[in-house]
């Protein structure tokens, strides 16, 4: 269970994803980022986690949004499911889980589990996802970004 509340400043991250670049955190001020983190690659809730994110891509890129998925796979892993499922956001490696565990998304010492995190442009967190309906997640993330910024 996370210890992190709305509110709270976003732990900073700075991660290679499936193509070798790296992302931090810093690099997004002022813009909305969503970062969810899933267990595993390649297993099917997971696949259907990011296959919903794949389809509502091009809504978060009109927006603006920045989307990452995380998990403690390594950098090949997320390669071969990135090209498997056509997934053209990044997805980074934190094989070290300190990342993971810095947003309370490690609840075990094999995976992460099943968060997201609405990050503010000022780098606040704006809302905590920690129930997912993995068909359903990219719209209700969406959803949720529209009513904050009402």
């Amino acid at each position: 269970m996370t210890n992190l509340n709305v509110g709270d400043k976003a732990p900073s991250f700075s991660l290679k994803s499936q193509d070798g670049r790296t992302y931090g955190l810093e690099d997004y001020k002022g813009k909305w980022v969503v970062l969810f983190f899933y267990p595993k690659d390649d297993t099917p809730g997971c696949t259907k986690e990011v296959c919903s994110f794949r389809d509502k891509y091009a809504s978060y890129k009109k927006l603006g949004i920045q989307l990452f998925g995380i998990s403690v796979d390594d950098m090949n892993s997320h390669d071969a499911f990135a090209k498997k499922f056509n997934l053209t956001f990044p997805l980074l490696a934190d094989t070290e889980k300190k990342i993971s565990l810095a947003y309370g998304a490690l609840s075990n010492s094999k995976f992460s589990d099943r968060f997201t995190f609405l990050i503010k442009p000022d780098q606040t967190i704006g809302h905590i996802f920690n129930k997912v309906n993995v068909d359903l997640h990219a719209d209700d993330v969406l959803t949720t970004i529209e009513k904050i910024n009402r």
